[in-house]
């Protein structure tokens, strides 16, 4: 198990060696607009948080679309991304269950997300749901710093999430979700003499959706906005340490087109911008990094909204920084007889705050109250993802009609 060994070292130098999240001798260069290191070559300054799991899309429909999930027509996965959509939705009751394999191109079976939603809409303007989330990190043999045995364990990850939805006109809903996150990364280990415990947080999301009922430039053609802001929570920790770990508070925007061709043919396109509501990184030694010279950088000991509001202006590149902060989906979705879909989508990171960039693709099926959703993802660039050729399902039980705008 390398990679899991990896992938939980990556996490512990989050956690405990922050402190030289840079190189030291790194600044920010205007004329380059990025953090050099000492040579003068651009580094990366990604956003850090704990808990990166809240953040990975979770079902096949979205996957399949670039991540694109914002504005879409509402479905029983709506509460990872807006769950203020779920006021719109036209079932009365759905279920869905996805099933994302993990690190899978590696060899790995033991590395996966599970993800359980659904809601029950309560009358013609509300909506009650909920969603658990576990990520499985698989087994671990763990060791010291000289490569001798410590033990073993079972890294894993748990979101519980309830959210409520209301229309607050024909056109606009609000939604309010909390949750609980429980993160058990190396319970019972040890780094530098600290005893390492489960983390535990709470969070709340907060959205609201506006549906035009108005057609624009094609018949039957329906526009969808949104605005989501998600992981709004507590600092979590997993030791006695006074400095706490942000979570991967996140801003969403995102605008759907839903076109009706005819009682076959219906084609949607969508398109959202996010962005991590946490500091962002000070070079080691930069002004700002640690003011108070008490060992820790200063933009770690920042309280939970003294992150998100600064998050807006604290890159040492100013604008043009926080502008790279920012990244897209684009997404697709055709479907014929309300039976069938095609989906395609692609997403973007800038090359120094993550470089993710990928393109995706989908089908989905409906059969009577069942259905399926399978997404597939190729990176376009070098950087690798833990997705790689690797195919993602989601399957879906509807109940019942609701008497409320159409969606698929």
């Amino acid at each position: 198990m390398t990679i899991v060994r990896i992938t939980t070292l990556i996490l512990f130098t989050l956690l405990f060696s922050i402190n030289n999240i840079t190189a030291q001798g790194a600044f920010w260069d205007p004329s380059k607009e990025c953090v050099v290191d000492a040579n003068g070559a651009c580094i990366p300054n990604t956003l850090l948080s704990a808990t990166p799991f809240l953040t990975i899309v979770p079902d096949a429909r979205t996957g399949a679309m670039g991540d694109a999930g914002v504005a879409i027509t509402p479905d029983a996965s709506s509460l990872h991304f807006n769950t203020s959509k779920l006021a719109f939705v036209n079932q009365e009751t759905e279920l869905a269950v996805t099933y994302t394999p993990w690190l899978r191109n590696l060899g790995l079976s033991d590395v996966y997300m599970a993800y359980l939603g659904g809601y029950k809409k309560i009358d013609d303007i509300s909506t009650f749901a909920g969603a658990l989330r576990f990520f499985s990190l698989g087994d671990i043999n763990f060791t010291d710093i000289n490569g001798a045995p410590t033990g073993t364990g079972k890294p894993r990850e748990l979101e519980i999430t309830l959210g409520y939805a209301r229309k607050l006109s024909e056109n606009l809903s609000a939604g309010i979700a909390g949750k609980f996150i429980n993160s058990n990364l190396a319970s019972g280990q040890q780094v530098n003499g600290v005893p390492i415990t489960p983390g535990n947080a709470f969070a709340a999301d907060i959205s609201f959706t506006y549906t035009s009922n108005e057609h624009f430039g094609f018949d039957g053609g329906n526009l969808s906005a949104a605005l989501s802001l998600t992981n709004l929570g507590s600092k979590i920790s997993y030791t006695s340490s006074s400095t706490r770990e942000f979570l991967p508070a996140n801003l969403s925007l995102g605008a759907a087109y839903r076109m009706e061709f005819d009682d076959f043919n219906t084609f949607t396109i969508a398109f959202d911008v996010k962005k991590l509501l946490v500091p962002t990184p000070i070079p080691f030694g930069a002004p700002g990094y640690d003011d108070d010279n008490n060992g820790t950088p200063d933009y770690r000991e920042k309280s939970t909204f003294a992150g998100v509001f600064g998050s807006f202006s604290d890159a040492p590149g100013g604008l043009s920084e926080e502008l790279q902060e920012f990244s897209t989906s684009l997404g697709f979705e055709y479907w014929y007889a309300n039976q069938f879909a095609v989906r395609a989508g692609y997403y973007y990171e800038h090359p120094l705050k993550g470089d993710r960039q990928y393109l995706t693709l989908g089908v989905g099926i409906k059969y009577n109250v069942f259905g399926l959703d399978i997404s597939y993802l190729a990176p376009t660039n070098t950087q690798r993802s833990p997705l790689d050729n690797t195919l993602r399902f989601t399957f879906r039980f509807n109940v019942g009609e609701a008497n409320s705008a159409g969606n698929n």
